[in-house]
């Protein structure tokens, strides 16, 4: 029998879920939003039965197995409490919710009531990025001593004010980038975090504030043609646009020192050249263009860098699908689902993930790692 999944958001990532969960063979019985309209039109569109404004009513009417959890980190609380009591597995986008503190809650919670979670940073399923892990894993590059993850995005400044700008709502960078970033690089090197350290900057002070954006990546269209506009509202942001993090991370091979890993993004500012993410080793190295490293790779083999064919097998055990987000969303749906029927599935993220990386976005945020120099002499 199908597994029936209830889902909460309707904007990019609700349909994109919706999409993932049929594609893996669940059935989707229901949707949430918080407009009624907005609600009514996707489920229309989607052809989903049952839809709703209430999301306690829509747990009690659907009787859901899974739900999935797609609205901005800050909705992600109660509505996972609700349905981890209601005894739902839970699928959820990063980040997972607003705080280390509510992140940890949720965790245990999980954990107490028995019941499966899967934490969606899921780049780490980008198919080159599955190939770094293997070329490491057989020794390519000998053992794993630096990692570098380099982005800037050149996000436009007058972006309307909304969720991603507020940190009680999940905004910022370093739950909407760093924790993409943070899961591709223990899916390459380890899973065990040792130290972190890193600042934080808020390029973006204030936003105009703009009606009628629903859809997240429909924002920049929503930009006001005339900025200087005195009749234009503007609200505080309170989020980071860049970040630099410095981590130590332990390599599945055995090394003598923990691999150092630096993530610079910024958010605001321009590229010259590719985004990329580098794994260097003692006796080789990986180069993959894009910021979440959607290829190609190169494998540098002491001499000169060599562009690496994608194994077919690789391919072949991804969903087949041309978008990057979507056929992510739906592996890791496979994955929960097969999982969830009793069926042998591989390692893949979980609450305890979500909640490691927002208790660390909690430190970062704090800026502490400064040490004053200037009076030292």
């Amino acid at each position: 029998m199908k597994k029936k999944v209830l889902v909460y958001g309707t904007g990019f990532a609700g349909q994109g879920h919706v999409q993932a969960f049929r594609d893996a063979g669940a059935e989707v019985v229901g949707i949430v939003g918080r407009t009624q309209e907005v609600v009514a039109d996707v489920a229309q569109q989607l052809d989903i039965p049952y839809f709703s404004t209430d999301w306690q009513l829509a747990l009690e009417m659907c009787k859901p197995d899974i739900v999935s959890i797609a609205t901005p980190g800050g909705a992600h609380a109660q509505a996972i409490k609700q349905a981890i009591h209601f005894g739902c597995h839970v699928f959820c986008d990063k980040p997972l919710t607003e705080s280390g503190e509510t992140a940890l809650e949720l965790y245990k919670l999980a954990q107490e009531k028995q019941v499966k979670t899967a934490f969606a940073a899921s780049f780490r399923y980008m198919p080159e990025i599955i190939h770094a892990a293997r070329l490491v894993a057989q020794g390519a590059i000998g053992e794993p001593t630096e990692v570098e993850c380099i982005s800037h995005f050149n996000l436009d400044k007058n972006i309307p004010f909304g969720w991603s700008h507020r940190s009680e709502a999940g905004g910022g960078r370093l739950n909407n980038n760093f924790t993409h970033l943070i899961s591709i690089v223990t899916s390459v090197i380890g899973d065990t975090i040792l130290s972190i350290s890193g600042e934080v900057r808020n390029d973006m002070p204030k936003a105009p504030v703009v009606e009628g954006v629903h859809n997240f990546i429909e924002r920049r269209n929503f930009i006001p043609q005339d900025i200087n506009d005195p009749s234009l509202e503007w609200r505080e942001c309170d989020v980071e646009w860049s970040y630099t993090v410095l981590a130590q991370i332990e390599s599945r091979i055995p090394a003598a020192q923990p691999v150092s890993v630096l993530f610079k993004h910024g958010g605001l500012t321009p590229r010259y050249n590719e985004d990329y993410i580098a794994f260097y080793g003692t006796q080789g190295a990986i180069y993959i263009k894009g910021h979440y490293g959607d290829g190609p790779l190169y494998l540098w083999n002491g001499h000169q860098w060599q562009e690496q064919t994608l194994p077919e097998d690789i391919s072949a055990q991804l969903p087949d699908i041309s978008c990057d987000t979507q056929r992510s969303w739906t592996h890791l749906a496979r994955q929960l689902v097969d999982d969830i029927s009793g069926l042998q599935v591989a390692p893949y993220q979980t609450f305890e993930d979500g909640c490691k990386y927002q208790m660390i976005i909690d430190l970062l945020r704090k800026n502490g790692c400064w040490v004053d120099v200037e009076h030292m002499m």
